[in-house]
């Protein structure tokens, strides 16, 4: 058996002559060279200990070596190992190694490729001082510093100077460069000759291992889409003992699915059920892939159907529901896409999660791939042809919707799935209103709101208070005023006094004082009790436009309220008293003026009188009681009293 897979594998012998100049490029200007001498040996044989050392002097280097290593110095440790190679010498093997390992810095280029050309010299003049894990030190700093190439070159030098590693320490360094390159053809060449080496000198541990084995049947069935060299990788590994896994059978069925060859597809799920292999999701999503990329899109739907009715289906991958899409869509199969989730939906069982069902699986796809519209026109045609769509598959649509801020079209679309009689959740009309809030589409957050209300969803509060808290920071209180208006009478939303102040201190900042009574008169109307907030707010939009009779008749009700026994009685507070305070001294109604004052002492309020005093004087300075005295009594005997408290002369 052994021998009639041996001719399978091309043998690649590694000479010295084309593999120096490509080897070396990679340390222009070069570290170490290579080139053969042109001197001719005649010449050399009268030399030849011309660059020798003594021993002393090897002793002194190599000592000079270890302590640069030992102080980090590397460029003095390079010096004296060059020196020592220059001398046809070589400091001891833990020195080498110790060298290689410290060279072997994947953040440091120039320090690697020293490394580099360090190994790939000693290979060719003394390999027994190297060592193994130096070595794979040196591939795995290649690795990280994704420097392909080179390491191909090193493991090919390993081969021609007979330095056999075992395979499992170099050879899964290789598979993951190149998979980080997207490409396993340089891979081909390493992978046969070390299964030449491991087959015609009997060495095992140079045979590949099934990592190794995928990565080149991957190349023949991906790359180069060759039937029988892909089938001769399979003979190797059989030789080789290597069982095969669902990435060996998936490379299979992408391979035969794309050339047509639908029996050998049959062979391969035979061998699937005999080898036990139960988890099938990369055998099917590779043979997709065939079916797709040959454009055999009823191939690609019997699939789907056979693997659903054999309830193998669930969770297909996200990457085939990619594949899937990308084939009908860019064909323009919308119809026929729309045909596969239906007959899906038929043969799910009814207890799947959505989110591992096939349609939600292709709906995502499309929004994940950048084609939300060609989702949406997928549960159009659906709806079209009066199929039964679940909730869920509309939810991916809704959450793009949302992101992109493609508002009005999310509220449309909410609007089409209550009319199904189907319910979202909370968190999904959450989400919808604060991005219609966020952009500013105030009209599809209403329409998502009277959504929730009609579908009686109690969960009401969240999006009332993003509604109001928008509207406010965007200082629309007109808004505001007509949304309470139509809430108000909503008992899972919880209106309170706050959310009319909010409208009220709006519309007093804009300087829109009837809208502000007009909501003020409302909110009475509806018996919600004003409170300090309201009243100061009110004081403050009419005190802007020196509307200072607006505000007295405001403390002839609030005055009310304060002797008011039982949940009515309002408390006055230090704002509130200190803004009635000014507004009515600017008015001029100091009998109203002394009245506060009165309720403020009796309440123990502390009031600042230096501002008053300075309000009656920018207001008020040139009114002589004299005057008022032949006039209004009342009003002087007010005057005398706000002058004898504020502490200005009568």
């Amino acid at each position: 058996m052994r021998r009639a897979a041996l001719f399978l594998l091309p043998r690649r012998p590694f000479s010295s002559e084309p593999e120096i100049p490509s080897l070396f490029s990679f340390l222009q200007p070069s570290i170490f060279s290579l080139k053969r001498t042109t001197q001719p040996q005649q010449e050399i044989k009268q030399n030849p200990t011309s660059n020798s050392v003594s021993q002393g002097q090897k002793s002194n280097l190599e000592a000079a070596l270890q302590q640069s290593l030992l102080s980090s110095n590397t460029d003095e440790a390079w010096k004296s190992f060059k020196t020592l190679t220059h001398s046809s010498s070589f400091p001891s093997k833990p020195l080498t190694n110790s060298l290689i390992t410290h060279l072997s810095t994947p953040q440091d280029t120039h320090n690697l490729k020293r490394a580099f050309a360090s190994v790939v010299f000693l290979l060719e003049k003394n390999p027994s001082l190297l060592e193994y894990e130096t070595v794979k030190t040196l591939l795995d700093s290649m690795r990280t510093a994704n420097t392909g190439a080179p390491a191909f070159a090193l493991v090919k030098s390993m081969f021609k100077n007979r330095f056999f590693m075992p395979f499992d320490m170099w050879g899964g360094v290789l598979v993951d460069i190149c998979k980080k390159n997207g490409s396993f053809s340089a891979f081909l060449v390493v992978f046969h000759e070390s299964c030449r080496i491991a087959f015609d000198e009997m060495i095992d541990f140079m045979k590949p291992d099934l990592v190794a084995c995928n990565a080149a049947l991957e190349c023949y069935c991906r790359e180069v889409e060759s039937v029988v060299d892909a089938e001769k990788v399979v003979e190797t590994m059989s030789v080789l003992g290597v069982r095969p896994d669902e990435i060996t059978f998936g490379l299979l069925a992408y391979l035969y699915a794309v050339k047509g060859l639908d029996e050998k597809v049959i062979e391969l799920e035979g061998l699937l059920s005999k080898l036990g292999i139960s988890n099938k999701t990369d055998y099917i999503y590779n043979l997709v892939c065939g079916y797709v990329k040959l454009g055999n899109f009823e191939s690609v739907s019997a699939t789907i159907l056979r693997y659903l009715r054999e309830g193998e289906g669930q969770g297909f991958r996200e990457e085939t529901c990619n594949e899937v899409v990308n084939g009908f869509v860019q064909n323009g199969n919308h119809k026929n896409l729309a045909n596969l989730i239906i007959e899906s939906q038929k043969l799910e069982p009814s207890s799947i999660v959505v989110e591992r069902s096939f349609g939600y699986g292709v709906i995502t796809s499309c929004v994940s791939l950048g084609l939300l519209d060609k989702a949406h026109g997928i549960l159009d045609e659906m709806n079209a042809q009066g199929a039964s769509i679940g909730l869920g598959v509309y939810v991916p649509i809704l959450k793009a919707y949302c992101k992109e801020q493609r508002t009005a079209e999310a509220a449309q679309l909410v609007t089409e799935i209550c009319s199904l009689g189907l319910q979202l959740d909370v968190s999904t009309y959450d989400a919808l209103i604060e991005s219609s809030m966020s952009c500013q589409d105030f009209q599809s957050a209403f329409s998502l709101f009277r959504d929730m209300r009609e579908a009686r969803i109690r969960g009401l509060k969240g999006s009332y208070l993003t509604i109001m808290t928008g509207l406010t920071e965007h200082h629309r209180p007109e808004l505001m005023a007509a949304f309470l208006d139509e809430v108000v009478e909503d008992p899972r939303i919880e209106v309170g006094t706050h959310d009319w102040n909010s409208i009220i201190h709006a519309f007093c900042k804009a300087g829109r004082l009837e809208d502000a009574r007009r909501t003020f008169r409302r909110m009475t109307f509806l018996q919600f009790e004003p409170n300090e907030q309201t009243y100061l707010s009110l004081i403050n939009g009419y005190v802007t436009v020196e509307k200072y009779f607006s505000v007295l008749m405001l403390w002839n009700e609030v005055k009310r309220k304060i002797s008011a026994e039982g949940e009515k009685r309002l408390k006055l507070d230090n704002s509130l008293v200190d803004a009635f305070l000014y507004a009515l001294v600017k008015g001029g109604f100091f009998d109203a003026v002394m009245q506060v004052v009165d309720k403020s002492q009796e309440m123990k309020i502390f009031v600042d009188k230096w501002r008053y005093k300075q309000a009656f004087m920018e207001t008020h300075k040139k009114l002589k009681v004299s005057k008022l005295r032949k006039r209004n009594f009342r009003k002087m005997e007010a005057l005398i009293a706000f002058k004898n408290w504020a502490g200005l002369s009568a």
